[in-house]
């Protein structure tokens, strides 16, 4: 499109930084009158700052919801779609047109694109999806395209501390720009806070610093994404989900390129990413790719309200508010907040008392638009408007002078921190929203000159806030002295990981993790920080090739799975592919190393496990290669897995139909390498030494199995208590757990005390006992398929390999008690 066009409609689309509302400006100005709709406030300020520096202050409006400066000669007047008066002007234009398509003010667009229109042109900005509706609702338009002047590309994820200059930051709530803003505080000196909610005022303060260059960061909620007119040349998602209003979801492609459409000026380039390169907090390549391309999927409605509603009564206005809307593209919107106040009210006997005419009807519909600007929902904001609505339809029709001045004095406070004044600033913006209607006030003009001053306070405390809580302009130009020369400033590692910048003990580099001091928030020590960070590439790199270097003996495995070289974890382990293999994970620490120094030290520490787990857990290891050893026997690898899956130790009967397939001299395999073939368990008796047993249970750990550690030197445990299980080497019998190797012993003594299946008496010999209670013997002697026969004196019986299932054990006659006592000696004996 030339820049001559005039006369009709012109749809002007096309992705972010393309020019579209500079444009918009120069034809509006070329016209003997106009007015634009903007979708945000603080863009109607913005342009309405630079239409008065063209055209002057006393022949440009700025007109929205709290706002009115209507100078008598005003012919430009600048809007918010919802504040655009039916005025006729030679020129009207719409901005960002395509939020027809939003659930809760699309109506609104929808009807300024339908109805809006200039003497001698119209011309409406948006993006490229919105074209299939502009040929649907206006076919008469002349649609034009305006590619970007620059390119928009991936730079891909990049934590906080390491995102370039001119950085914009994007959350999705206040609680997540404050946080964002205190971290960069923390590691780049400050950050300026761009929000919504902010006042035109503050939201300039914050933003004059960014462009003054007294901050490199802005953190901003997606109202940035409206054509806010900033220097950034990276834009980071903190998130990619946001919470509108009903729902938590995912940014569509269209609103991430809106925000990431941002970085850039004019011709010069920029570059968009997220802070994590994983998760839901990730770009996905199809969305990249669209972003690069500016290729998003076409619009296939806008949402749709009747514009001119009817006031002939209460229910004729809520049936026209509730049509339907003509076929074609255009859907039903959803019900907003003011449809869903007039509703509540229209249940009020008292309000339809009072709206018997039509003009009452409009004002109490009037009443019910007041913006919910202190986000408090539905019941609470009909409320309000209710006691609005009394005032209106009473009396002169005014709402008391002595309400609106106690709340205003009420909110007349800089005192608080920022979330506070931010909500006395939304509060302050509904009265000033009340102060801009002339005939609800008996002075108006007063009570908009007195909002707007309170506004300005407000809005100057809170600026004031938001830079004490979120800027430290000495550490900002400490790191600008840094970055011209970062040798200039001498950094010390102590003996014991102290870090000193300038004899300022700022923090701690334990490993290779730099902590910073707990009083470093301090501004005398927090200066330094970002010094110590770059000096301290060197040091971890000279820890980074000790580590390399480093026996055997400096490195060890703690509790908590973690692998501690010099007191320092460097890495942990994870769940692998089998018991034996587990997986190595570098420590988060080591990030801070280049690829080549990570992998050496992977190398080294690999070499390190595969060590250590040969020396404690030999077993598992040969059970593992044994399991894939292809000139084994299916059986043989199914047992072999079976038990090194379980940790060395496993019940027998599970495995009777392997173990049975399994020839002699697979057994004798099984053997070699340490597995006991018991009677009841499978298991190697050296993994219930002390420290192959704590390595057993870090693995297991890792794995998902919690295993807890018996008493030191224990045979005999109570059944529940730690380490009574058989993960942990202890067969539960009864009410007590007994060590699988001592079980063993006796199964030995009791087979080797008998004939055949003649009855047997036990040894008396067997009195001094480890401690076994006759009824755990009991039990134990029926898992070994043996029957006790009836009589004074025990005697026993062969009967064969226990059932699949648990034998059920008949109760010890006490005449038989010290008989069975002696049984358990042979645990010392045998």
């Amino acid at each position: 499109m030339s820049d001559d066009v005039s006369g009709g409609v012109t749809a002007v689309l096309g992705p972010t930084n393309t020019g579209k509302t500079h444009l918009a400006i120069e034809r509006m100005c070329a016209h003997s009158s106009g007015m634009i709709g903007f979708p945000l406030r603080l863009l109607a300020r913005e342009v309405y700052d630079r239409v008065v520096a063209i055209k002057g202050a006393n022949r440009v409006a700025l007109v929205t919801g709290e706002e009115k400066i209507m100078p008598p000669d005003a012919r430009w007047l600048l809007c918010t779609a919802e504040s655009m008066p039916d005025r006729d002007v030679a020129f009207v234009g719409l901005d960002e047109a395509q939020l027809g398509a939003d659930p809760e003010r699309g109506h609104v667009f929808t009807d300024r694109l339908l109805r809006a229109r200039g003497r001698e042109e119209t011309m409406i900005l948006g993006s490229e999806a919105l074209r299939p509706m502009i040929k649907a609702l206006v076919p008469g338009a002349e649609i034009v395209n305006r590619p970007r002047f620059s390119t928009l590309t991936y730079a891909g994820a990049k934590k906080i501390s390491r995102l370039p200059k001119r950085s914009a930051i994007v959350a999705f709530s206040a609680e997540e720009v404050y946080a964002v803003a205190e971290m960069l505080r923390r590691l780049r000196g400050g950050a300026a806070v761009v929000m919504g909610a902010l006042s035109p005022r503050t939201r300039n303060a914050q933003v004059a610093m960014f462009q003054a260059g007294e901050v490199d960061y802005l953190v901003a909620t997606d109202a940035i994404g409206m054509g806010l007119n900033m220097d950034v040349a990276h834009v980071a998602f903190a998130s990619l989900n946001k919470f509108d209003g009903k729902r938590q979801r995912r940014l569509t492609v269209a609103e991430m390129a809106q925000i990431a459409g941002r970085a850039g000026r004019h011709q010069r380039d920029g570059t968009f990413g997220a802070l994590s390169d994983d998760g839901p907090g990730a770009f996905l390549p199809e969305e990249v790719l669209a972003i690069e391309e500016h290729r998003f999927p076409r619009l296939e409605n806008l949402y749709w309200r009747q514009g001119e509603p009817d006031f002939a009564s209460i229910d004729a206005l809520v049936a026209s508010l509730e049509a339907r809307p003509p076929a074609g593209v255009l859907r039903a919107a959803p019900q907003a907040l003011d449809l869903g106040v007039l509703k509540r009210l229209a249940e009020e006997g008292w309000v339809r008392e009072r709206t018997r005419h039509p003009k009452m009807v409009a004002r109490l519909w009037a009443a019910c638009g007041i913006p919910d600007f202190r986000k408090v929902g539905l019941d609470p904001h009909a409320r309000f408007v209710s006691r609005v609505f009394g005032h209106l339809s009473e009396g002169r029709g005014h709402i008391p002078h002595q309400w609106f001045a106690d709340e205003i004095a009420r909110l007349d406070t800089v005192a608080g921190d920022v979330p506070v004044i931010a909500g006395r600033i939304a509060a302050t913006r509904i009265w000033a929203y009340i102060a801009q209607r002339a005939d609800w006030l008996a002075e108006p003009a007063h009570w908009a000159a007195r909002t707007a001053a309170l506004e300005e306070r407000l809005s100057d405390a809170l600026h004031a806030s938001l830079t004490q809580r979120f800027v430290d302009k000495r550490t900002t130009a400490l790191m600008r002295q840094i970055g011209a020369d970062a040798a200039s400033l001498p950094v010390v590692i102590g003996p014991e990981g102290e870090v000193m910048v300038e004899d300022h003990p700022i923090g701690r580099l334990d490993g290779f993790r730099f902590t910073v001091a707990a009083d470093a928030r301090a501004s005398d020590k927090r200066l330094l920080l970002a010094a110590a960070e770059k000096r301290l590439a060197g040091e971890r790199t000279r820890r980074g090739q000790s580590l390399v270097d480093a026996p055997d003996a400096d490195i060890a495995l703690d509790e908590s799975a973690q692998i501690v070289w010099a007191g320092h974890p460097v890495a942990r382990l994870g769940a692998g592919p089998s018991f034996a293999r587990p997986k190595l994970i570098l420590d988060r620490a080591l990030d801070c190393l280049d690829k080549t120094a990570r992998e050496r030290i992977e190398t080294r520490l690999s070499r390190w496990l595969a060590g250590m787990l040969k020396r404690r857990l030999a077993v598992l290891v040969d059970l593992a290669a044994l399991s894939r050893d292809a000139d084994a026997t299916p059986a043989l690898r199914a047992v072999a897995s079976a038990i090194e899956e379980a940790g060395g130790i496993l019940p027998r009967l599970p495995m009777r139909l392997a173990l049975e397939a399994v020839d002699p001299d697979e057994r004798k395999r099984l053997r070699k390498i340490g597995i006991m073939i018991g009677a009841l368990d499978l298991f190697d008796i050296r993994l219930l030494k002390p420290e192959p047993a704590r390595w057993r249970r870090i693995l297991a750990g890792v794995r998902g199995t919690v295993i807890t550690a018996p008493r030191d030197g224990a045979t005999v445990l109570a059944r529940g208590s730690d380490g009574a299980t058989l993960e942990a080497g202890f067969r539960p019998l009864g009410l007590q757990a007994v060590r699988v190797d001592l079980i063993e012993r006796i199964a030995r003594a009791a087979h080797d005390s008998r004939t055949g299946r003649a009855p047997f008496a036990p040894d008396p010999a067997l009195a001094t006992s480890i401690g076994l209670e006759p009824a755990s013997i009991e039990r134990l002697m029926a898992e070994l398929g043996f029957k006790a026969l009836a009589g004074d004196t025990p005697r026993w019986v062969w009967r064969g390999r226990p059932p699949a299932r648990a034998v059920p054990v008949t109760p010890i006659d006490p005449s038989r008690q010290n008989a069975f006592a002696g049984l358990a000696a042979l645990v010392r004996h045998g």
